[in-house]
């Protein structure tokens, strides 16, 4: 029996056995074998697959008229469509956070860990700047700058910076602080510092969300950094089922594992209704809306059976899409493998749209210019269309991405040796 070996270029971290026809005129086929290479393709297609996800809501905070009058996920007002619009989009900042803890350990591989330590310091001091100076340009095109909501990339930025020191620790030690964070935070949620002050600006930047305006400049604390700091860390921690030595059998059984018993962990814990989350769920007038209750967690901060809902599924996810690509999960992974630049894109063009629908729909493209967040804005008071242009408009722009991001992708791949900047986006 004879067997080739060729590099699959359909799946760069696989080889695949190409059978030959044997002296008796027998086909032999063998299996796809895992051996040391680049990226990590299920961590692609995941990222990639959220990043599509999270597109949605983004839209949907531009386009849709209900999201000026209340939260998609208020039970008063909303229904289940527009619930599930906006929930399946809480999969996304967790996964985020989690696969940038596993990239943050696959980076360290062929470094040391002062190395290592500085590229997470600077690219989270980066990408800090890159939410309070450019996003915020994007989301309001006002270059005074009156307003910074300090959302994913900037808590990403920050739990960087944080596990750039953390992981001089030791990996028991690492280990059970990540899983302290996540599981003992919300003891914090009955701490309260009240005012537009320091001490409690400085509070929510931890633990508590909210508004604070010092002089003419107004911060919106959106994702508190205590939680976060937790998911990074423990993404850190689960980077080395990654590592090329490691069996692949063995992590798919782990990952499962793992996401089995998470996603287990939050239908219990939050049948229970004791600890876990700050809104506990109760008996609706139907039973849809009982689930939808049951599922409506809280995301800021995020609470411990916030992240179990929405990790466990996403480790059962990398369990069974560790396989070669086939033409359409090829194209997703173009989007996951450049996060920054699709994010960044993204919302320019999500606000771009935006003030065209608003010139079109009779007001100034002048509303567009924001000093708060777009459903505060009293400008626009009676814009937004309904939730099936929502979808059409969202379903657009990933096609308008899609070539943009795949140029990139490519340019990424001839040019990372020579261009350091490119591992920042």
């Amino acid at each position: 029996m004879i067997y080739r070996f060729i590099k699959n270029n359909h799946a760069e971290n696989h080889y695949q056995v190409i059978p030959e026809v044997s002296s008796e005129g027998l086909l032999i086929y063998s299996s796809i074998k895992k051996i040391k290479t680049g990226r990590i393709e299920s961590i692609d297609l995941l990222r990639g697959t959220v990043m599509i996800i999270m597109a949605i809501d983004h839209v949907r905070d531009y386009f849709h008229n209900s999201a000026f009058l209340y939260n998609p996920e208020d039970l008063n007002h909303t229904n289940v469509i527009l619930f599930f619009t906006r929930w399946i989009t809480h999969f996304c900042a967790p996964v985020f956070v989690f696969l940038a803890g596993i990239s943050a350990y696959l980076y360290g591989t062929n470094k040391t860990k002062k190395e290592l330590s500085l590229f997470l310091f600077t690219r989270g001091l980066w990408l800090v700047f890159a939410e309070l100076f450019i996003l915020s340009l994007f989301r309001t095109f006002n270059p005074s700058y009156h307003f910074f909501n300090l959302q994913v990339i900037w808590v990403i930025g920050i739990s960087m910076i944080f596990l750039s020191a953390m992981i001089y620790m030791k990996r028991g030690l690492l280990l059970v602080t990540s899983l302290l964070l996540i599981a003992s935070h919300n003891l914090l949620d009955n701490v309260h510092v009240t005012g537009n002050n320091i001490p409690a600006f400085l509070w929510a930047l931890l633990h508590k969300t909210g508004f604070f305006t010092f002089g003419h400049i107004t911060f919106h604390v959106h994702y508190p950094a205590i939680p976060w700091m937790g998911i990074i860390a423990i993404g850190y921690c689960c980077g080395s089922l990654f590592n090329h030595e490691y069996e692949p059998e063995k992590r798919r059984t782990i990952l499962l594992s793992l996401g089995v018993v998470a996603t287990a962990l939050f239908i219990i814990l939050r049948y229970i209704n004791i600890y876990g989350d700050s809104s506990p769920w109760s008996a609706q007038n139907s039973f849809a809306f009982t689930i939808l209750s049951f599922l409506n967690v809280s995301k800021y901060p995020p609470s411990l059976l916030y992240i179990l809902m929405t990790l466990g599924p996403a480790l059962i996810f990398l369990a069974l899409t560790e396989k070669p690509l086939n033409a359409f999960t090829k194209k997703i992974t173009v989007f996951g493998r450049v996060p920054m630049f699709y994010y960044l894109l993204h919302i320019l063009l999500i606000h771009l749209f935006a003030l065209i629908a608003a010139v079109i729909s009779g007001y100034k493209w002048s509303d567009m210019v924001l000093t708060t967040m777009i459903n505060r804005s009293p400008a626009l008071k009676g814009y937004g269309f309904n939730l099936l242009t929502v979808y059409l408009v969202w379903v657009a722009l990933i096609f308008i991405l899609y070539p943009f991001c795949k140029r990139f992708d490519d340019y990424k791949r001839t040019h990372r040796s020579g261009q350091w900047w490119l591992s920042y986006l």
